[in-house]
């Protein structure tokens, strides 16, 4: 969405905040450079869902003067810790800054409201775009060229559900732990913490799977290629604590 008006400024980030990816100045804000800040959390699926388009939009344009910026708030308590965090950030793959904002300082600064959000600033730091929740990323890129002054086709959709012509179907709400009954939904996540195995519809025994938590996160127990009516048997092992279970649309 094209910010209403152009004196919206970004929020100074706290200098006593941890980042991953970067080192001293280059924290700050930079004047002269447009900056994409997206608020996420590893335990959520959506925000999982959006992390490949933002580590593209960092290779095809931070040389072009864009600067990609992932804040990291918690929704669930195993993202509190900053060393989960950092595991996090290092085994998605992500290469561009992340700050970790585990008390919901920036969150609160920006006036934010959920997972994920993107927030783009021109090169003065004003709000020229933004977008809550998934989806969008043609337009955002789109914007992103305008402020850098190129043009180039935009990242095709990584999932069938992306695509700007899909028609998605409502999903079932979010249930607070481990979840077992029926279901409508395009995939269907847990979130996990702790060690030990898991099993989704009768595991490799029956027509669902088993398999290892070895790290707190958003895990995803079954995909379905269009919006999906099912019933869920999840069993979790010991060891293992499921903070809630999670569905994603999926294409009617």
């Amino acid at each position: 969405m094209r910010a209403p008006v152009d004196t919206i400024v970004a929020p100074l980030f706290p200098t006593r905040l941890p980042w991953v990816n970067v080192t001293g100045p280059q924290a700050s804000i930079q004047r002269g450079r447009p900056m994409l800040v997206e608020f996420w959390d590893f335990c959520r699926p959506n925000s999982l869902h959006t992390l490949p388009y933002l580590q593209a939009w960092h290779e095809r344009y931070a040389g072009l003067g864009l600067r990609v910026i992932g804040v990291h708030c918690p929704g669930f308590d195993p993202s509190r810790d900053e060393q989960a965090v950092r595991d996090a950030v290092a085994r998605l793959g992500i290469d561009y800054p992340v700050l970790i904002d585990s008390e919901l300082e920036v969150w609160q600064d920006y006036g934010n409201e959920g997972w994920p959000a993107r927030y783009l600033f021109d090169g003065r730091a004003r709000l020229f775009d933004y977008h809550h929740g998934e989806g969008a990323y043609a337009e955002t890129e789109l914007a992103i060229q305008e402020l850098l002054g190129v043009e180039r086709e935009p990242v095709a959709p990584m999932r069938a559900a992306d695509a700007p012509d899909a028609l998605l179907h409502a999903q079932s709400a979010e249930r607070p732990g481990a979840y077992s009954g029926p279901y409508e939904a395009g995939e269907v996540w847990a979130v996990l913490d702790g060690a030990g195995t898991v099993k989704v519809n009768g595991g490799d025994a029956g027509a669902g799977r088993e398999f290892v938590v070895e790290h707190p996160g958003a895990y995803c127990l079954l995909e379905h290629a269009r919006h999906t009516a099912g019933v869920l048997e999840l069993e979790i092992g010991a060891g293992v604590r499921c903070l809630a279970t999670c569905f994603t649309p999926g294409i009617v």
